[in-house]
């Protein structure tokens, strides 16, 4: 393949704390290294239903995931296996509905926490967390650090050609504080500080980038439903490509397309969506 690509999803991130919080993605923007676009989500605007979203390019009344109990394995083609159509390697670094999704449901502890599969016809390489035992006293979550190193260590171990890395730790300190309170703004630029070095290590290695969400949170820390709040997000892209006109809002079902086109592999018939970069 021509191209590598690099997917980085930060759970429950809403506009207004991507473009106030995230300095070092803000200064790459402002010295051109990246750009940034309004991404607006599908609705339910819930993770697990985003997540299917994202990789399908349909939506969830389609692809049939209404919310985070209802995860199974999807039927509809998705970005993982058409990039194993075309001989890519691929690997992710994510919360355990992934696996569900795209590999195998239902999630076994012992033999999908990690796995390397060349032979797999969606992820190669996989290493998951279940996050059991999650709630308001405890997140369950993993550092950012371990993951943006895990899946830095998958690149370099087997050559991904399309990587996706995903954490809960924003959407889970939005629903813990809410989004008004020093425990949210803090938790924002320390993922912004672990994220950054990891930044220009990837593009040095040849891959193209993009930062985003896959929902926002309100003053409240819900999601799920139509609020601006709750649907609006930032796409950050690191890359040579040509993008629409600064003011653009994404359609997150654009990703799927998108991705698929940058890398040189064949777009399913199922995502309508156009694509948002070009050249």
């Amino acid at each position: 393949m021509d191209r590598k690509l690099l997917l980085i999803i930060l759970d429950g991130v809403p506009w207004r704390n991507f473009r106030r919080l995230f300095g070092n993605l803000e200064g790459w923007v402002d010295s051109g290294e990246a750009r940034v676009w309004k991404l607006r989500s599908v609705l339910p605007s819930t993770s697990a239903s985003c997540y299917a979203s994202i990789h399908t390019g349909v939506v969830p009344a389609e692809h049939g995931c209404t919310g985070n109990g209802n995860v199974f394995r999807l039927r509809h083609k998705d970005v993982f296996s058409q990039m194993r159509d075309a001989g890519g390697v691929t690997g992710a670094v994510a919360h355990s509905y992934w696996s569900e999704f795209f590999n195998r449901h239902p999630f076994d502890h012992v033999r999908d926490v990690e796995y390397d599969e060349p032979d797999s016809a969606t992820i190669n390489h996989g290493r998951f967390h279940s996050m059991t035992g999650y709630g308001h006293a405890n997140q369950m979550t993993p550092c950012d650090l371990d993951l943006f190193a895990s899946l830095t260590n998958l690149c370099l171990r087997f050559g991904l050609d399309y990587g996706m890395l995903h954490s809960c730790t924003l959407d889970c300190m939005g629903h813990r504080f809410h989004h008004d309170c020093h425990e949210m703004d803090h938790a924002c630029f320390v993922m912004d500080e672990m994220l950054a070095p990891f930044i220009p290590r990837w593009r040095q290695m040849g891959y193209e980038v993009i930062v985003t969400a896959d929902h926002g949170q309100d003053a409240r820390g819900h999601h799920g439903g139509r609020d601006p709040l709750q649907q609006e997000t930032a796409l950050y892209y690191f890359g040579d490509a040509n993008g629409p006109e600064p003011d653009t809002v994404i359609d997150q079902l654009e990703l799927a397309p998108t991705i698929l086109t940058r890398l040189g592999a064949p777009v399913a018939e199922t995502m309508r969506a156009k694509t948002f970069l070009s050249g």
